[in-house]
């Protein structure tokens, strides 16, 4: 297997993060005791240490990088909610952080490990494996090297992290090998997920009960009173601004690239030009064992293996199809189905056997055996490009491309500070007529409000509502390019008049008042019924409106209540009990069961499998979960883990601070 399959970055780190939510389904911050500031500051970890965990260290760096993730991969466009949410997931951060490493640290004590071998096989066939070999078959160097270029971890670091993973994997089998469900449980979880059930309900709607509610204003005014405090400040600071935009597209339409501006940056940047010496090759790979460690090689399993190889060596000097060899014998999967090929390579990028090996074939040549950690290799160069300079026409394009984009956002902020400095100077409008700018001068508006010309921006809105009132001219990056604008006036947040507001007071009067209402008649609706044992009479004294349920399940969905997680009660009736009142968004509803329908023996035998495959895999997660418990509390006590409150604090505030 070749070396370059060892590293990765944050994409990796976010699936393999989420592989630990995965692994660890109960560890809940809420089951920690104490959950993250429950250590006490004596022996704290020193600055930039969050929390030590033996010899390991959790560092503030480390969990702001995660944090950071975990926000990019659940609002891969950013906004606002993303820079809010920054403490919430710096927080979410460190707790799987000082997990992962308290995991690592118990597997370790229990003898745990994770070799070479399990990491080669976890690259191919683990998760990453669909990014690496889509369908079986490696990306090819260039592609591979962009990835990681994509990412900031280093080769250890990545396969620390693997083996880390792989690690936690064997401590929760290990843990969780306890677990067992009994007949009776999946006899008792079948029957209450597949059976049946056939119901009249009556319904009675808060929409309808809105319709005949009509408050007077003394009715409104006392529940303003009431509920004032809930009001206060609901008015937004809302500011008025006076801007222009210095847009890079057009300035971007009036720049032109010389010939001289391309070939100064060639000149300046040959060395990205630079192609090393590279070779694109197949290869058969027969496999021989990894000794455990301390012991000797398997010396018959290396015989055989070269005995095989030596064979199929044979078969291929007497003209046998490579491609066709490889894809039949060769022991490395994700290159055996494309019939061998691995692409090109560059030099420090295979184990060394292989690469001197690879690096003397010429063209069309095929290698003798050749011996490394993974086995023997029989090689077949299938291309060489030898160490060059790429010339200006073959990168000219892209290096036109990089030149006017530097050129264009140069100029752009060149024009946006003389803006900026005339319009301190001899005024906005003044300066705005002087660059051929008509400045736009906006109503007082909110910060989620949209401006003309220009998207919607949080960092330009930070910049508003953080100016100070009478400050000169100020200028901010925006998409678009750059807003210079004057801060005109504020109006702060205010508390609105019963007379402002009063049609959301009386909507929120409204259902509340409906909601009451809603659950007394609903009561009263199961009360008669049951007290007539007769549904359809209550219904009708009420003016509630009764229907009938097909045969459903408790997944199942009905008209009018929605899905049957929200009546869950009616499964447990008898045939023709009624039930009490249930509430089902805005409905309210009471049913009376008709019909029951067991599952069959059929069905159960088609289905317990899954059905205890489930409920075992429930309890290795509640099993493994209070194990977590523990080993939390069981490592703080005895000071294994340590954990940095001052760190904790100031790590929550500067994020944020991020975030604001």
């Amino acid at each position: 297997m070749i070396r370059q399959l060892q590293n990765a970055g944050p994409t990796v780190k976010i699936i393999l993060g989420a592989l630990l939510v995965l692994i660890c389904a109960s560890m809940a911050i809420t089951l920690i005791p104490g959950g993250i500031g429950s250590s006490l500051g004596i022996g704290a970890p020193p600055a930039g240490v969050l929390a030590t965990i033996g010899d390991q260290q959790v560092t503030v760096p480390e969990v702001q990088r995660e944090a950071k993730a975990m926000i990019r991969q659940q609002f891969p466009r950013g906004g606002p909610q993303a820079s809010m949410l920054l403490p919430y997931f710096s927080s979410q951060a460190a707790e799987q952080l000082i997990n992962e490493k308290a995991l690592v640290a118990e597997a370790r004590r229990l003898g745990l490990r994770a070799n070479d071998d399990e990491l080669r096989d976890e690259l191919q066939h683990g998760q990453l494996g669909s990014m690496l070999f889509p369908d079986g078959k490696f990306v090819g160097q260039e592609e591979y090297e962009n990835f990681v270029q994509r990412n900031d971890l280093t080769v250890p670091q990545f396969e620390a992290l693997e083996k880390n993973f792989i690690l936690i994997r064997k401590l929760r089998a290990l843990v969780a090998s306890s677990a067992f469900v009994g007949d009776s449980e999946v006899r008792d979880e079948f029957n209450r997920s597949n059976t049946k059930v056939k119901f009249e309900y009556a319904v009675i709607t808060q929409a309808d009960i809105l319709k005949g509610l009509h408050p007077t204003d003394e009715e409104l005014k006392a529940y303003y009173e009431r509920n004032k405090a809930a009001y206060n400040n609901s008015i937004p600071e809302k500011r008025q601004i006076k801007y222009v935009v210095v847009d890079s597209s057009k300035i971007a339409a009036a720049t032109a690239v010389s010939a001289q501006d391309l070939q100064t940056y060639y000149d300046q940047h040959r060395d990205e030009y630079r192609v090393p010496e590279q070779v694109k090759v197949s290869h058969i790979l027969i496999k021989t064992p990894l000794p455990a460690p301390g012991a000797k090689e398997d010396a018959k399993a290396v015989a055989d293996a070269r005995t095989k190889a030596e064979g199929l060596l044979k078969e291929l000097k007497a003209g046998g199809d490579f491609a066709k060899l490889a894809e039949k014998y060769s022991d490395d999967p994700g290159s055996a189905k494309s019939g061998g090929e691995l692409g090109w390579i560059g030099r420090g990028r295979t184990v060394p056997e292989f690469e001197k090996a690879a690096f003397s074939l010429a063209k069309g040549q095929t290698s003798d055996l050749v011996k490394s950690s993974y086995g023997f290799h029989i090689i077949r160069l299938e291309d060489k490009h030898d160490a060059h300079l790429k010339t200006l026409a073959e990168v000219k394009s892209e290096i036109e491309e990089k030149v006017k984009q530097q050129k264009t956002a140069r100029a752009t902020e060149v024009a946006a500070n003389a803006l900026l400095s005339q319009a301190r100077t001899d005024g906005f409008d003044k300066a705005a007529a002087a660059k051929g700018q008509t400045a736009v001068t906006t109503e007082f508006f909110s910060r989620t409000d949209n401006l003309p010309g220009l998207t919607a921006n949080p960092q330009f809105m930070d910049a508003v509502f953080n100016e100070a009132d009478k400050a000169p001219p100020d200028v901010v990056q925006v998409p678009q390019g750059y807003v210079v604008f004057q801060l005109l006036g504020v109006k702060p947040p205010a508390t609105p008049t019963f007379e402002e507001i009063r049609s959301r007071v009386e909507s929120e009067f409204k259902n509340e008042r409906a909601s009451f209402l809603l659950q007394q008649k609903t009561q009263e609706l199961s009360d008669r019924a049951k007290a007539a044992h007769d549904l359809k009479k209550a219904a009708k004294d009420l003016g509630a409106t009764v229907k009938t349920s097909d045969l459903v399940l408790p997944d199942g969905q009905v008209p009018d209540i929605g899905s049957m997680s929200n009546a869950s009660s009616i499964f447990s009736l008898q045939p023709g009990e009624i039930s009490g009142p249930i509430t089902a968004g805005g409905n309210g509803v009471v049913a009376q069961l008709l019909e029951r329908q067991a599952p069959t023996d059929q069905e159960f035998s088609e289905k317990k499998d899954g059905i205890r495959q489930s409920l075992l895999e429930a309890k290795r997660n509640d099993l493994f979960g209070l194990f977590v418990t523990n080993l939390r509390k069981d490592m703080e006590k005895s000071n294994r883990l340590k954990v940095n409150q001052d760190e904790m604090k100031n790590l929550t505030r500067r994020a944020g601070q991020e975030g604001s």
